[in-house]
């Protein structure tokens, strides 16, 4: 496999394009990664991916594989060696995917909306956001290190951007989410996977990411243009 070639196309900024680049750097593969401005698409990344015309795109042997959870999955069946990102027990692998797939639906769609809301909308923003937390807080409850156990796994890849984005949320839009009485497993958690080699090594500068953000409050709010992904 050392004549593999890999490339990543991602945006610094995204959590999606982020958890493919964990997910390569902790199965050992080396890649080339190209970065794109999301507001100005190269032609290039039209041509990869012309249904959503976004990142994360990952391009394997000339082989495109689009959407973040789809990518984990083809990289943990591509390259099977140690560590394995999905459980190999059937029954495991459902209930891992059952809860990305709410987590996407219900914590992130929530959380960015009390990002760039006001008022009586970004109360219910973050009181929906806490309850969906609720959920994976009681999850985590008993685990021992990560959601795939010892190791870090496809859910906690999945769920990474809380520990370090959910924390400028918070900060852009002045609301507290995170709460250490409602939610200490989820904080324990965080900081386990923040301190993670492969983690802390790839993560976006946090001033930069408030700079960012803020901006996209601003405009979000201005336009009133509702939940948009960045």
């Amino acid at each position: 496999m050392a004549n593999e070639k890999v490339k990543l196309h991602g945006f610094w900024v995204s959590p999606f394009a982020n958890r493919v680049k964990w997910a390569l750097k902790l199965k050992g593969i080396e890649y080339e990664y190209m970065e794109e401005d999301v507001w100005n698409k190269s032609n290039l990344l039209i041509q990869l991916n012309p249904v959503y015309k976004k990142v994360p795109v990952l391009v394997h042997n000339g082989k495109v594989i689009l959407e973040s959870f789809l990518i984990l999955e083809y990289i943990d069946e591509t390259w099977n060696q140690n560590p394995l990102l999905l459980p190999q027990d059937p029954s495991q692998r459902a209930l891992t995917r059952f809860w990305a797939k709410f987590a996407e639906e219900k914590i992130f769609e929530a959380a960015f909306n009390a990002l760039c809301s006001h008022g009586d909308e970004q109360k219910k923003a973050v009181q929906l956001t806490m309850e969906a937390m609720e959920k994976i807080e009681g999850e985590l409850k008993g685990k021992q290190q990560f959601f795939g156990g010892e190791s870090i796994g496809y859910l906690d890849i999945i769920l990474g951007w809380i520990s370090y984005m959910l924390p400028v949320f918070e900060e852009v839009g002045s609301v507290q989410i995170l709460d250490p009485v409602k939610f200490p497993a989820t904080i324990a958690w965080s900081n386990r996977f923040l301190n993670h080699p492969v983690i802390k090594d790839t993560l976006p500068p946090k001033e930069k990411m408030l700079v960012y953000f803020q901006e996209r409050r601003h405009i979000i709010s201005c336009a009133n243009l509702g939940w948009i992904k960045f």
